[in-house]
Parts: structure tokens; C-alpha cells; sequence
């Protein structure tokens, strides 16, 4: 005869993995909703902070004075002058002429056997600034800015000097304007008219 089993099966097992399927999701689910209000809190927080930095900087930046306009003019002004007086410095320091400096090259050039009776220098008008009228002296070097009156012994000391006051770097178009056999009392001597440009900037 066949035996059959009339106790109640045992569902426990099934019960349980039923329960853990619920709980697992509803667990993962509080887990968010903390984690999210925790992330929004400290958000939240962060901005009220940002907030309030905002206002300190706005109430600081009332409390400071507002310059006074006549001040801000009067300084504009003085940037301009300044400006004005540094422009014209350098205008003059561009046309100046460093005369002692080119007197000295002319001393360490000068021959031996040549000595200067007269030497006239000017220094070069402006292109602002309308030359002065030459001075009239019966030759043509009287519109020169450098000029050299002397005397010597012979022509070729007149052309050794040429050629020595060629080198000098603030003399520009160096030419003999006159050169004559002349007598200084008992002694055959050649007298000498040699004009110059100074050039542009060289006192620089």
C-alpha cells in the first residue's frame, strides 16, 4: 500500500528569501534618500555661506569713499604735464651737442705745425625752428656751423688736417673753404678756412 506524507510542507526557507527581496531594495532605497539629503544640507549650507561672503564684500565695498572728480582731474593733468616736459627733454637731449667732447677730438687731431688764429662753432637749428642769418665775412663759411681759421706751413699740412678732421665722428661734410699763401711778418705761411656740419644728435 502507498504511504502518503499528510504533515504540512516546511515554506520557511521560501518566506525568507522572499523577505530578504523586499528588504534589500527598500534598504538601498533609505540609503539614497540619506545620502541625498546629506549631499542637499551641505549644499545648502555652502551657499548660505557664499551668501553671506557676498554681502560682507557688498557692505565693504559701500563703505568705500568714492573719489572725489576734481582730484582724479587734477591728477590727469599732472600725468599730462609730466608727459609734455619728458617729451621735450628728450627732443632736447636728441638735438644737444656735446662741444667739449668734440673740441677735444679736435685738439688730439690738430698737426703740430698747424695752429688756429680763430674757431666758430654753432649748433644746428631745430627743424621746428627757423635758422639763424648768416653773418657776413667776406667768405662762404659763414653759414657753416663749425668753421677753422689758421695757418700753417704748406698745403699739404692744410690737406693732413683735412683728412684727420674727417675722422671725427660729430664733424660731417668737412671742406676747405679758402686756403692762400700768406707772410706772418718774415715767414712764408698758407692761410686756412676749413668748414664743418655738426651732425644731428651728437651729444648722444
Amino acid at each position: 500500500m502507498r504511504a502518503i506524507n499528510l504533515l504540512p510542507r516546511d515554506d520557511s526557507r521560501r518566506n525568507q528569501k522572499t523577505q530578504w527581496i523586499v528588504l534589500v531594495p527598500v534598504a538601498a532605497a533609505v540609503l539614497l534618500t540619506a545620502l541625498l539629503s546629506a549631499t542637499f544640507l551641505s549644499a545648502s549650507g555652502k551657499v548660505k555661506d557664499k551668501q553671506a561672503e557676498l554681502l560682507s564684500l557688498k557692505a565693504t565695498l559701500a563703505a568705500i569713499p568714492t573719489p572725489d572728480a576734481s582730484k582724479i582731474q587734477s591728477q590727469t593733468a599732472l600725468a599730462t604735464d609730466k608727459q609734455v616736459r619728458v617729451t621735450a627733454l628728450s627732443a632736447a637731449l636728441t638735438r644737444r651737442i656735446a662741444w667739449d667732447r668734440i673740441f677735444r677730438e679736435i685738439s688730439l687731431v690738430l698737426p703740430d705745425d698747424v695752429w688756429l688764429t680763430t674757431l666758430s662753432a654753432r649748433a644746428p637749428a631745430s627743424s621746428s625752428t627757423p635758422a639763424a642769418p648768416a653773418v657776413a665775412s667776406g667768405t662762404a663759411v659763414a653759414a657753416s656751423q663749425f668753421t677753422l681759421d689758421g695757418n700753417t706751413y704748406s698745403h699739404a699740412a692744410v690737406a693732413r688736417l683735412l683728412s684727420r678732421l674727417a675722422v671725427i665722428p660729430d664733424l660731417v661734410n668737412v671742406q676747405l673753404q679758402q686756403s692762400t699763401l700768406t707772410e706772418i711778418g718774415t715767414t712764408k705761411a698758407v692761410h686756412f678756412i676749413i668748414a664743418a656740419d655738426v651732425r644731428q644728435g651728437g651729444g648722444q
